[in-house]
């Protein structure tokens, strides 16, 4: 009884989790046999020729023993007398294989608890795939969560049906989080794993700043505005570079929002990390220039071979260029993916004049008429900076040519006694 019992439970059992799990009838099947197999053969150490077939109308896993029919019976485990074998089966011949169903009442515990342990196994299966296909279809997509726990500096956030990890690499340097704190994050990948899918979380990755911006903004979200760059030092600043499809529409003013309310929601979310929007341009130089906002460019000198920029700015606009510790200027080589090299005015003057006169392919009065015309193109207060730092009473003669700005003038003439008594003091 209790063999049929289960049997009728296994058929009931296994239509519900197909209807339930919408896990598929043949593999379910398959995995019953397979484990019920698994079980007869343990429990006759290997010693039988055994084979195991799901029963539909009965609702149980039959097993069956196989046997070859001969004379004379050597291997009791694998062979039946011919004369026995014709009591079964009057139409058996030497050398047949005979298949004798086994008492069912033997393994119906082994069945059961099989049957079990299948199904178990291959719902976790089913519910492991399925939240795979689901967030593998979901990569680069912002969820949210909440923190569960922390697991050696990695946090574990619990996304609903699954939990996924925010691993401490991808988290930013200033953010903390406690148990039960609401987190947003980006998707960054999704691998299956020997204990089911791990959904890798990330709050650095620049397309991060993408997807906020498509959620605050519809006309991002609409394809009319494209982030076509994005730099990020995550938790401190960032820059994004946006074009806009319409004519009409003006993408950083889309970006920032009435009053800046778009762009401040993105800052809140990121907790305060600074964000420029700049315009893109496929002209390089126009480009970089934006880039190096709020730091004014004078001129700019692209070298497409090395795909290098070299920017000269206003002294006064040096430090603001190169922002604290050079994060403004990395961060616009980021954006543009150009290596770039920031001078001042002064200084690029300087080594103007430092080519033309190690050059020495003209003469000397042609090279003094060129220095002349440098200086002369320079500002009065760069113009008295050069002086300044001049060593040369050559140099100091050759800025003199044609030189009428009193201020200029009267530099000079202190730079030059300056250099003639220190010539004379040695």
């Amino acid at each position: 009884m209790q063999g049929e019992g289960m049997n009728i439970n296994l058929n009931h059992i296994i239509d519900q989790v197909v209807k339930d799990k919408g896990i598929e009838r043949d593999v379910l099947v398959e995995a019953l046999e397979a484990a019920v197999l698994s079980a007869a053969n343990k429990k006759y150490r290997n010693t039988r020729d055994l084979e195991a077939h799901f029963n539909h109308e009965l609702g149980e896993v039959e097993v069956f023993e196989f046997v070859t029919v001969v004379d004379e019976v050597e291997n009791s485990y694998q062979e039946i007398d011919i004369n026995e074998a014709k009591e079964i089966d009057p139409d058996v011949e030497n050398g047949d294989s005979l298949g004798m169903k086994m008492d069912a009442s033997s393994f119906s515990r082994i069945a059961a608890q099989t049957a079990k342990q299948v199904i178990i196994q291959k719902v976790r299966e089913a519910e492991r795939e399925g939240i795979y296909n689901e967030f593998k279809d979901r990569l680069g997509e912002l969820v949210n969560g909440i923190v569960r726990r922390y697991e050696r500096g990695d946090l574990i956030i619990d996304l609903g049906r699954t939990e996924a990890l925010l691993p401490h690499r991808e988290q930013v340097p200033r953010e903390n989080y406690r148990q039960g704190d609401r987190v947003r994050a980006y998707i960054s990948d999704v691998r299956m794993a020997t204990k089911g899918p791990q959904i890798i979380l990330s709050r650095t990755h620049p397309s991060l700043l993408i997807e906020l911006f498509r959620m605050e903004v519809p006309e991002v979200s609409e394809g009319i505005v494209e982030i076509m760059a994005v730099a990020r030092e995550p938790g401190s600043r960032a820059k994004i570079a946006v074009s806009s499809n319409d004519p009409d529409v003006d993408p950083i003013g889309a970006c920032v929002g009435m009053r800046g309310a778009r762009v401040q929601n993105v800052v809140s979310e990121l907790r305060g990390e600074k964000i420029d929007i700049i315009n893109w341009t496929p002209d390089i130089a126009r480009f970089a220039c934006a880039a190096l906002s709020p730091a004014e460019v004078t001129r700019v000198y692209v070298d497409n071979d090395e795909e290098s920029l070299e920017m000269i700015v206003p002294d006064d606009q040096l430090s603001l260029a190169i922002g604290k510790k050079g994060q403004n200027v990395r961060l616009a080589a980021k954006l543009t993916g150009w290596k770039i090299d920031i001078m001042s005015e002064t200084r690029a003057a300087e080594a103007d004049l430092e080519e033309l006169l190690s050059g020495g392919g003209g003469d000397e009065e042609s090279e003094e008429t060129a220095v002349a015309e440098l200086y002369s193109a320079m500002t009065a207060k760069d113009a008295i900076t050069a002086i300044k730092s001049s060593e040369s009473t050559e140099e100091i003669t050759s800025m003199a040519e044609g030189e009428k700005r009193v201020t200029v003038l009267r530099a000079l003439e202190a730079r030059t006694a300056e250099l003639t008594d220190a010539e004379s003091a040695e």
